[in-house]
């Protein structure tokens, strides 16, 4: 594995923001008491708002969920993005069935299997992993208000025939009540820095620099 250190800038590396434009969900991560949770977020990433300068990540939860309770004893996360496309290659062991297929069953499985293999490596680039810290904004407020609009309409997204057949867009349809809905809580992570691994083990940490100002309500004990 070759492990390089990224300079501290202000903004994120090229290649962390075209993931972020790109993936359309996150796994974040919170954790409290020794104990971890990981969640898989709708989320919407920002290279800077209108109340900050930091790169941002927009994402809402329900008051009552464990990661919100997690956040609120501590804001520290780490959040994990990648632009790849997992897809597990057949194993050599194959189940009694299998071995009863026909010879062009095989044949179109093979080129199925071989179309899917070279369209995921094509796909298969980076994963990036970031850290930063949580707040939650505070209900009613400019900046809550502006951050929900624009975390609901980046988060709307025009359902594909292949989609429609398959079924994939019902999660999007029902993602309004997750964004609009009057009890959920906004909460946005200013991103610190992370870390770049790419299908080469080539690993790159970078670091941000930080502003002082905060127009959010800290999560936390920060005693």
């Amino acid at each position: 594995m070759n492990i390089r250190n990224g300079v501290s800038s202000t903004g994120l590396p090229e290649e962390v923001v075209n993931c972020l434009n790109n993936a359309r969900f996150l796994h974040l991560a919170t954790s409290n008491n020794d104990c971890p949770h990981v969640s898989l977020m709708k989320y919407t990433y920002l290279p800077s708002t209108p109340f900050s300068s930091t790169p941002t990540i927009i994402m809402t939860t329900p008051p009552s969920s464990q990661k919100t309770l997690n956040l609120e004893a501590n804001p520290r996360v780490s959040i994990l993005v990648h632009d790849w496309v997992s897809h597990r290659p057949p194993t050599l062991s194959s189940s009694p069935g299998t071995a009863m297929n026909s010879s062009t069953d095989h044949h179109r499985s093979s080129l199925a299997n071989l179309l899917l293999s070279l369209n995921s490596a094509s796909l298969s680039r980076i994963s990036v992993s970031l850290n930063g810290a949580a707040q939650f904004l505070e209900p009613g407020s400019e900046e809550e208000t502006w951050c929900k609009t624009q975390h609901r309409e980046h988060n709307r997204f025009e359902e594909t025939s292949d989609e429609s057949a398959l079924g994939a867009g019902a999660e999007d349809r029902g993602a309004g009540s997750y964004i609009s809905g009057e009890q959920v809580r906004v909460v946005v992570v200013k991103i610190k820095g992370g870390r770049i691994s790419d299908s080469n083990e080539t690993v790159t940490d970078f670091a941000l620099q930080q502003e002082e100002s905060s127009h959010g309500i800290p999560v936390g004990n920060h005693a």
